[in-house]
């Protein structure tokens, strides 16, 4: 299983949000390239980003700090938020990222998932954030009337590389993952499915371990990394063996 470290963008900074919400955000490096460069020292093979503005405005709103993360590692990025057609999608393929996540475009307009599945392969990723079962979009304002499962389901066949679920309601609060609800989407899909929000701990790293045969294949850790609560470098050798 792959450990994640995430990286959350707002105006520049890299911070972290409590359940989605933007107003209660904690700025915990202004400077993100430095933050990337010392997950990376620390043993990170892949980093997640978000761009939060981007996800609320609909488009790329923190484009200089994702180019200096990109110039500054080594190491693969991913990026989600605000991506919303194809052009946005060669743009950040073409400046240097591995892979994008497509999250509300995800759900209103399937289309442009299985087009960039087949203009890019093994690059697209699908974000499917829920709150209580149901899809939530536009930065997680808007709680849709489609299950998780469901949407999974749409792209089953289309070559995604990887489905992103997160559950809000744990997001930032550092309160454990939803293993049911992980375990359930990663059964019901073929497509490999990374668990993201409330990760805190050693022990919830296990408790995601032990469903990896499930198809859960990597973990996004974010507040918790930065805190403290979790080591990285401690959290990397658990899911190599070697802790």
């Amino acid at each position: 299983m792959l450990v994640i470290p995430a990286i959350d963008l707002k105006e520049g900074k890299c911070v972290r949000l409590e359940q989605g919400l933007m107003d209660k955000d904690t700025i915990f490096n202004e400077n993100p390239a430095a933050q990337a460069l010392d997950w990376q020292n620390q043993g990170a093979e892949l980093l997640h980003l978000v761009d939060l503005d981007g996800a609320f405005a609909g488009e790329p709103k923190n484009r200089a700090a994702i180019e200096a993360i990109i110039k500054t590692i080594s190491i693969p990025a991913q990026l989600g938020g605000g991506i919303r057609d194809l052009a946005t999608i060669e743009a950040y393929l073409s400046m240097g990222l591995s892979r994008v996540i497509i999250g509300t475009a995800a759900q209103r307009n399937p289309e442009l998932v299985r087009e960039a599945c087949v203009r890019y392969p093994g690059r697209i990723v699908v974000g499917i954030d829920a709150k209580d079962g149901m899809v939530a979009v536009q930065g997680w304002a808007e709680v849709t009337g489609i299950t998780a499962v469901e949407l999974a389901k749409k792209f089953e066949d289309c070559g995604v590389s990887a489905i992103i679920y997160t559950d809000i309601s744990r997001d930032g609060m550092l309160q454990g993952p939803n293993l049911e609800a992980t375990r359930s989407l990663a059964e019901a899909v073929s497509i490999p499915v990374i668990a993201s929000g409330g990760v805190s701990s050693l022990k919830d790293i296990k408790d995601l371990m032990a469903i990896e045969h499930s198809g859960v294949t990597g973990v996004i850790t974010g507040k918790a990394v930065y805190t403290g609560s979790i080591k990285l470098a401690e959290a990397i050798s658990l899911t190599r063996g070697q802790a």
